[in-house]
């Protein structure tokens, strides 16, 4: 690399999403707060923005996107044409010589999930602080003096929203690729560059259809991120992922991208996936929502006891396998509840309060709503038990110290009044039982080329009904009860919403807002308002136990039930013959 002509090929992404120093949950809110509240994250964390270089000036730590395009680049190029690098160093590395401008990019605009809505409650300013430092960085790249020689490319999960909103010329986008770096059509898309001939504005590229088309890079990502599988197999109308094929990466690789971040000074690993519970269990001949309990738990030992893993994080996990296999969850809790760093001191019973908190999609209590835009979300149960699987499953997680981050879909196309009314039915059931997650209520974002890309639900917060209001409202004072212990806490929550909804909320987000607001900062007690009509404070769900649900698995798949477990349906007194006989433990 030359600091006077460039390099040839440029990777970078924006400052928000480089960063792996402040904690896990600074990327929630940096792709969800407003831009005019990025202090409240500096307040939390003074020193976030502060990066570690590679002695020629590279990124020490780039998302594990970037890091699988450049594994991808690194077996057509030579190392010394391209770079990975920060924003602020883009003019230390674009000169006449190059010719393509990579970008990663999870929020360019800030219409994921949540961020959107976020953003616009508070009014002040509709864009996130991760996109408001996105166009940091194209303004960067467009002001470049040499922006007539070189291409820009973008990639990463929120490429869509250049496309969909038609943002080309507006951020200096030449060419938008949806799909993943090592694939060909990528290739031939950064051989075009190169070549200065003229490119697609958009072009979709083709997944790779095993484990040996995927790349596992040797360089260290952001948060330690290595990817454990693809694709998830429910089938949920609103997801983009799912589309892809369940692939499960082999677990030598993964310990080799587990070992060369801790080589390049990593402490913390997180294996990024949509659904944990599937590695392993991928073309076994064993339903995937049947957990393989000894590949797990064989898999995640590894990575942490490896040398110099001082932390590890789980990622997106599904609510039904806690039910399949509640052994697995105790076993996984022993391995790593001491490695997490997240703590919970007001609800761990772990010695130093630690706990356990993977992403969880719930997005509804509505059965009707569950039954259309997710029927697989709770197999091998019946979508009608949802709510059942869901309390059965938060359950097992908190009685083993797992906490989960679980999301709420709002809006949703098709969205009643009483959709609403059952997903608080579920949320003052969990309530009532003294169980806790984090509950994460978001709008309904039509992604491109999912099931549900065409239909249209709540658009903006003003279009919110005050029951939709009372979900996200009651979804975020449940959510913030850990964080009110002391006396003093409560009171002065209160009063600052107040203040808040006085001074601005009342006005942007309108009429249907004012009750759920005061019921979030508990300005009157719920009863009182729902008595007066205000409010809707649930209705006990008729919740099955674990054994009532296992009875409603097919009895084709019954086989797969672990009798371990207990609670086995119908068939237990055969297991226990079958299991004297030296058979193993399942039906």
């Amino acid at each position: 690399m030359s600091s006077n002509s460039g390099s040839l090929i440029v990777l970078t992404a924006p400052l928000t999403e480089t960063i792996d120093h402040a904690g896990y949950f600074i990327q929630m809110a940096l792709a969800s707060l407003p831009k005019g509240l990025e202090g409240i994250v500096t307040q939390k964390y003074p020193r976030w923005k502060q990066l570690e270089h590679n002695a020629d000036g590279s990124a020490r730590c780039m998302p594990a996107g970037i890091r699988v395009l450049e594994a991808a680049l690194l077996r057509e190029f030579q190392p010394e044409e391209m770079v990975a690098c920060y924003p602020a160093d883009l003019d230390k590395f674009i000169g006449p010589r190059t010719r393509v401008v990579a970008v990663s990019t999870h929020n360019p605009l800030g219409v994921t999930f949540a961020a959107g809505v976020y953003a616009s409650i508070f009014g002040s300013s509709r864009e996130p602080i991760n996109a408001a430092y996105a166009r940091q960085l194209f303004d960067a790249i467009r002001s470049s003096p040499y922006r007539e020689r070189f291409k820009v490319l973008v990639g990463g999960s929120g490429g869509w929203q250049i496309t969909e909103t038609d943002s080309y010329d507006d951020l200096s986008v030449d060419c938008v690729i949806q799909g993943r770096g090592e694939s060909p059509e990528t290739m031939e898309i950064v051989h075009k560059a190169i070549r200065g001939e003229p490119l697609p504005r958009f072009v979709e590229v083709s997944h790779p259809k095993g484990r040996d088309g995927i790349l596992t890079p040797a360089k260290r990502t952001t948060f330690g991120v290595v990817e454990m599988t693809t694709g998830c197999g429910r089938r949920c109308q609103f997801c983009l992922p799912d589309l892809n094929p369940q692939i499960d990466i082999p677990k030598d690789r993964m310990m080799e991208a587990v070992r060369a971040n801790v080589r390049e000074g990593n402490t913390q690993i997180s294996l990024a996936t949509e659904d944990m519970f599937i590695w392993g269990q991928v073309q076994t001949g064993t339903p995937f929502y049947f957990p393989n309990r000894e590949a797990l738990l064989d898999l995640y030992g590894d990575i942490v006891r490896t040398p110099g893993v001082r932390y590890h994080v789980l990622s997106h996990a599904t609510m039904a396998p806690s039910v399949v296999d509640p052994l697995l969850i105790e076993n996984l809790s022993a391995l790593l509840l001491d490695k997490s760093p997240i703590r919970l001191p007001a609800l761990s019973t772990h010695p130093e309060k630690r706990v356990l908190s993977p992403l969880i999609g719930v997005e509804t209590g509505s059965v009707r709503m569950a039954r259309t835009i997710m029927a697989g979300k709770a197999v091998p149960f019946p979508i009608d038990e949802w709510p059942s699987v869901v309390i059965n499953g938060l359950t097992i997680l908190n009685r083993n110290n797992w906490f989960p981050v679980m999301t709420l879909m709002i809006g949703s196309p098709g969205e009643t009044d009483e959709d609403s009314m059952a997903t608080l039915d579920l949320l003052y059931e969990v309530e009532r039982r003294g169980l806790f997650a984090f509950f994460v209520p978001s709008i309904f974002t039509p992604l491109h080329d999912t099931r549900l890309a065409a239909k249209k639900g709540v658009v903006e917060s003003r279009e919110l009904t005050p029951l939709q209001w009372q979900v996200m409202m009651k979804s975020w004072k449940m959510s913030m009860r850990p964080a009110l212990q002391s006396w003093w806490g409560p009171a002065v929550w209160r009063l600052g919403a107040l203040m808040f909804w006085l001074w601005k909320l009342r006005r942007i987000n309108g009429p249907n807002f004012t009750w759920p607001l005061l019921m979030f900062a508990s300005a009157l007690p719920e009863a009182l308002m729902a008595k007066m009509g205000r409010i809707y404070t649930g209705t006990p769900l008729p919740i099955k136990s674990r054994r009532e649900l296992l009875e409603t698995v097919r009895p084709q798949h019954r086989k797969h039930l672990r009798a371990d477990n207990g609670d086995l349906p119908e068939l237990a007194e055969a297991v226990a013959v079958g299991q004297s006989a030296g058979l193993p433990p399942v039906l």
